[in-house]
């Protein structure tokens, strides 16, 4: 099982796309709070998508997300079904989530 699921719909010329990424986004004051020192923080930084190849959507965060996050997103004049989506998440600690779909 990935730990992104995507699901991506074409409708009228724009794939709108959903992803559900698997992580436990801690932030600065939990891990203060949980091993007393706030470097043990772990949020996704960084997440990006391509629809075959092609960079999408790309976008740094914080720590302001919330456990197990949903993007939401449209993309205008690329992708037709049955493309494939990918999309990348890396996080403080910089470990790797990925997750893939295709385009209905």
């Amino acid at each position: 099982m990935s730990a992104i699921k995507v699901k991506a719909k074409l409708k009228g010329g724009v794939v709108s796309v959903k992803a559900l990424a698997k992580h436990e986004m801690s932030t600065y004051n939990m891990a203060e709070k949980k091993t007393g020192d706030r470097e043990n923080a772990n949020f996704i930084t960084h997440i990006s998508a391509t629809i075959n190849g092609e960079t999408v959507w790309d976008m740094s965060t914080s720590q302001f997300l919330s456990k197990n996050p949903i993007f939401k997103f449209d993309v205008k004049g690329i992708g037709a079904k049955g493309d494939k989506i990918e999309m990348v998440a890396v996080d403080r600690k910089g470990n790797t989530l990925k997750g893939k779909g295709k385009i209905k």
